[in-house]
């Protein structure tokens, strides 16, 4: 055993499983988290989309229960639950009392271990994911940022979790049980648990649960030679979504923090740059943001515009001086806003077994250690608009890549012609507030 940190726990089995435990004694709840490397950068060709089916199927019966039976069980431990695909891992999680901790382990060991994958239950989990692709097509917002990852990311990080609707009507029990055989493994794999546990009884009962789980191949979802692509998808509407990437640093770098509050000045609430100026003073749009990505190879800087049609391409102009005018200058009182909501989050983190449990297992997955409070605290006080400027002088705005969906393609201006516009949509302001001159006399 490994102590990392005030209260908080690691040990690694013998086949590779992860464990790490945080102990919360203000709090009676707790929660468990298990991050699996089965994510849809796995999915093989002509069959996207089989990790999320995988997901949904692996809690339709394990062990000695059936589908019905395993829900009732959690059920009637209280446990509140969900089980989701990211790019490169699957994660199940639950929350429940902390006395519920043993016995909830206990259904989780079957889940992941003893997953029943009825055939007879493939074809309404086909139903769902199919209806899942289906529903993006009323969702905008959420189709263009889906479409402008595909372009954006290298292969195989830039494969959607829903996959495609051919290859999830194709989908064989087989080729989901292949899956889960080749990809659900211990090793790779984080089991991580937060709240009001004690550690050696959730350590040995982890190590008799999953210690004869046998390990696989690891698989890598290493990230292939790309070259992103901007491109307008043409959809018969009034409004446009915009939606664009820059490179910028992973979770790994010193500048990390930089660059989330750099993100955070243009888009940290309604006192946020984009807010105010694309949104509140020009009227451009009905939603504007930006935020920060990353994976461990690479951070991506995003952003997001809604509007309508005939005002896209303004919007589009002014967002983008608004990116480029950000290594202008960045006052104190714009860095204070943005530290007091950093802070803000992880104080909110701290009082919450769910996001204490996935963030040690964030944690370990990015960086092989958890992070203690306190060094994420004087990072968080040590930001300065210096700081930021220079990470700002280190990864400007560039390589944007364009991804947009509407009736109109749009232009993706330079920096010179997007200060231009904006200098533009500025005159027009204030010619529309003066109003008609008034005539001589």
């Amino acid at each position: 055993m490994n102590r990392v940190g005030q209260q908080v726990y690691q040990h690694t089995l013998p086949n590779g499983l992860v464990l790490l435990a945080e102990r919360m004694d203000h709090v009676r709840s707790a929660a468990i988290n298990f991050l699996v490397p089965a994510g849809s950068a796995f999915d093989p060709p002509g069959q996207l989309g089989v990790a999320s089916v995988l997901a949904e199927m692996i809690t339709r019966g394990a062990g000695d229960r059936d589908s019905r039976e395993l829900s009732l069980a959690l059920d009637n431990l209280g446990v509140d639950r969900d089980e989701s695909v990211g790019a490169v891992n699957m994660r199940f999680w639950g929350s429940t009392l902390a006395r519920n901790v043993p016995a909830a382990l206990d259904i989780y060991a079957d889940i992941v271990l003893r997953p029943h994958l009825p055939e007879d239950e493939l074809e309404p989990v086909q139903a769902l994911a199919l209806q899942d692709i289906q529903s993006l097509e009323d969702a905008p917002q959420s189709k263009v940022m889906v479409e402008l990852r595909k372009r954006y990311y290298p292969r195989p990080l830039n494969k959607d979790r829903r996959g495609t609707a051919e290859d999830i009507e194709a989908l064989t029990i087989d080729a989901v049980k292949a899956q889960y055989k080749k990809f659900v493994r211990p090793n790779g794999a984080i089991l991580s648990v937060a709240g009001n546990i004690e550690w050696e009884p959730l350590k040995a009962q982890v190590e008799r649960l999953f210690g004869r789980w046998e390990p696989g191949v690891p698989v890598e979802a290493t990230p292939q030679p790309h070259t992103p692509t901007s491109e307008h998808i043409l959809k018969d509407t009034q409004q446009t979504q915009i939606a664009l990437a820059f490179p910028s640093v992973p979770v790994t770098d010193p500048d990390y923090y930089n660059a989330r509050a750099a993100a955070s000045v243009l888009s940290g609430g309604m006192s946020s740059r984009l807010f105010t100026e694309v949104r509140e003073k020009y009227g451009l749009c009905y939603s504007v943001y930006a935020f920060h990505e990353t994976f461990k190879t690479q951070g991506t800087m995003l952003g997001y515009a809604g509007t309508r049609a005939k005002l896209a391409q303004k919007t589009l102009d002014v967002m983008m001086c608004d990116l480029y005018r950000l290594k202008d200058g960045i006052e104190a009182d714009e860095v204070d806003r943005v530290k007091a909501g950093l802070k803000s989050s992880l104080i909110m983190q701290e009082e919450s077994t769910g996001a204490r449990a996935g963030a040690i297992a964030t944690d370990w997955y990015y960086l092989g250690r958890v992070r203690p409070f306190d060094e994420i605290q004087a990072i968080i006080d040590g930001l300065t608009p210096a700081k930021l400027l220079a990470y700002l002088e280190r990864c400007p705005v560039r390589d944007v890549t364009l991804v947009t969906l509407g009736s109109e393609p749009l232009t993706l201006p330079d920096e010179a012609g997007a200060r231009a516009a904006k200098a533009r949509a500025e005159a027009e302001r204030t010619a529309a507030a003066e109003g008609p001159s008034a005539p001589t006399t």
